[in-house]
């Protein structure tokens, strides 16, 4: 957040389950979105590839077919 590449994080818990090392894994996790502008996707990439616990987090963008104008001002001032 400091370094203002999102303009809001949201994270909540979830459990989850997932093929993991030729098992089935049932475990808590938390998931987040990550609301930020397009070009700022790789830089949030890299960061959770270099600071998850995980060998393969789930990383993945949403395309925003429409948003309200008021939000998306609030995006690009908030972002960089």
């Amino acid at each position: 957040m400091r370094k203002k590449l999102a303009a809001c994080v949201v994270v909540f818990p979830v459990e989850s389950m997932y093929h993991w090392q030729k098992k089935i894994v049932k475990d808590k996790e938390f998931a987040a979105f990550i609301k930020t502008r397009r070009e700022n996707f790789k830089k949030i990439e890299k960061f959770i590839q270099d600071h998850h616990s995980y060998d393969t987090p789930c990383i993945l963008e949403i395309p925003i077919g429409r948003v309200t104008k008021k939000f998306l001002n609030w995006l690009n001032k908030t972002t960089i």
